[in-house]
């Protein structure tokens, strides 16, 4: 495996060596939980689940840390307008995107924290940013010395005379520039202890201490939505590595979802609900429609699109059920070398799309001629594939189970057909037939009771069970 990826903070395509040979870790910045996710929240979680099960295929262990930030002004303006404890409001939305993440087939993370239950973690990045030198208690708050790290702006590129962090003003800063790293207390406000007096973390400083205690001072791979660059994770890299961390050695970010091109956000008001989006399609297809654009790029929404997606998808998964219908099961294959090639290449889903649809197409050319064994093994390749990318259309967490009123309607049809035959032959005099009819039944849990109006029948059970 020669895997390239675009790294943000050198603007060049590296190849990939993990820290640790064997094993790669991961951080992701996760949800800010204020609210139902849309899609555009979920479009992360989607694009980097590949590259977590593309790692693992090829062998890796993964460690992948996706947090909750579950305390911050946002959460507390909302559920204060709601009339709602801010925790409740933070868990409520927290379990909200725990479904999304796994209506989408996202993979669970190895550890998913909470900005709340890492505190202590944070203060003690604090002092060491203190001790250093890079970073000041001011009136109860901390913040960070921007002017004393001469390396800030390398993953953005902003000129430091250019920043402005889009922080209101904090009481004792000594440069509009600086960053919150503690906020003081504030009447209403949750808090907790620290050294410098009550107070409640900053955003960029819980992901820098969370990072460090699951992976350690430096890891492999910090991914994030685009609008992360700046100020939060150019943010990160100044608190950690001014600290002494190596930090992130490389950095990955995925294009908006946007809508008449415009970042979907809730500030817009142009949000698409992953719940309501799934009354349109289901959650396979959206899944698809999500991660068919390359991770880097922008999306942008039209429901033509997303139904142009969902088509595209039911011509694959259409191929791979024919197969199964004509040979029975199918097995997970492997990936083709043009497959493997694209999704080397930074993650090209576009090319590796382009394959999958090629392989079907040899399929469906096999099918046609009668040539099931062919079909068969190209069917496994494209199982393998579609997995990779998390829509393999006989992956059980995308087979349902039938709803149970359906499927008991259709038991009843081919029931009473047999109960006809029986009948049928009652009335011939072939008990021969009949008896085996009666026999079936039985064997199969079924409890047939002749009546005045025909005969009836009921689940038992099962002979030899």
């Amino acid at each position: 495996m020669t895997l390239r990826l675009f790294d943000t903070e050198t603007r060049t395509l590296r190849d990939f060596a993990p820290l640790v040979p064997g094993h790669v870790s991961v951080y992701l910045c996760g949800a800010t939980v204020q609210g139902e996710p849309h899609i555009g929240h979920v479009r992360s979680g989607v694009a980097f689940d590949v590259l977590r099960r593309w790692l693992a295929a090829n062998g890796y262990d993964v460690a992948f840390v996706r947090n909750v930030t579950d305390i911050d002004d946002k959460i507390l303006t909302k559920a204060a307008a709601n009339d709602r404890p801010w925790w409740e409001w933070a868990a409520t939305h927290e379990r909200a995107f725990d479904r999304a993440y796994d209506a989408l087939g996202v993979l669970p993370p190895s550890v998913e924290p909470r900005a709340t239950g890492h505190i202590t973690q944070m203060v003690d990045l604090m002092e060491r940013l203190i001790e250093r030198g890079h970073a000041y208690a001011s009136e109860g708050n901390v913040y960070f010395d921007v002017r004393s790290y001469p390396e800030y702006g390398s993953l953005s590129g902003h000129r430091l005379e250019d920043v402005h962090q889009g922080e209101s003003a904090g009481r004792g800063k000594r440069d509009p520039r600086d960053f919150t790293l503690w906020k003081a207390a504030k009447p209403g406000e949750p808090t907790w202890p620290s050294p410098w007096g009550p107070g409640r973390p900053g955003w960029h400083l819980e992901c820098s201490a969370m990072a460090e205690f699951y992976l350690g001072a430096e890891f492999d791979i910090h991914c994030g939505g685009m609008d992360l660059v700046f100020p939060h994770h150019e943010n990160e890299i100044a608190q950690s590595r001014a600290a002494g961390d190596g930090f992130a050695r490389y950095w990955l970010h995925n294009g908006w979802v946007t809508l008449g091109g415009e970042k979907m956000s809730k500030s817009l008001g142009n949000t698409l609900s992953v719940p309501n989006v799934l009354k349109q399609v289901r959650a396979v297809e959206l899944r698809y429609y999500l991660g068919s654009a390359h991770f880097s790029s922008m999306l942008e929404y039209s429901d033509q699109a997303l139904r142009d997606a969902a088509a595209t998808y039911q011509r694959l998964e259409a191929f791979v059920q024919r197969v199964v219908e004509r040979s029975g099961e199918i097995t997970v294959g492997k990936w083709t070398d043009a497959f493997a090639e694209a999704l080397d290449d930074n993650l090209g889903i576009p090319k590796a799309l382009a394959e999958i649809h090629r392989v079907v197409h040899e399929g469906n050319t096999a099918l046609g001629s009668g040539a099931i064994d062919t079909a068969r093994e190209l069917a496994g390749q494209v199982r393998a594939m579609l997995g990779i990318l998390g829509v393999d259309p006989l992956d059980p967490h995308w087979v349902a189970p039938p709803d149970s009123s359906v499927a008991l309607d259709a038991l009843d049809v081919l029931i009473r057909a047999e109960l006809r035959r029986r009948q049928q032959a009652r009335a011939d005099k072939d008990w021969a037939t009949a008896d085996a009819v009666r026999d079936r039944l039985k064997a199969a849990g079924i409890e047939v009771t002749d009546t005045p109006s025909g005969p009836e029948w009921a689940l038992g059970k099962q002979e030899g069970i």
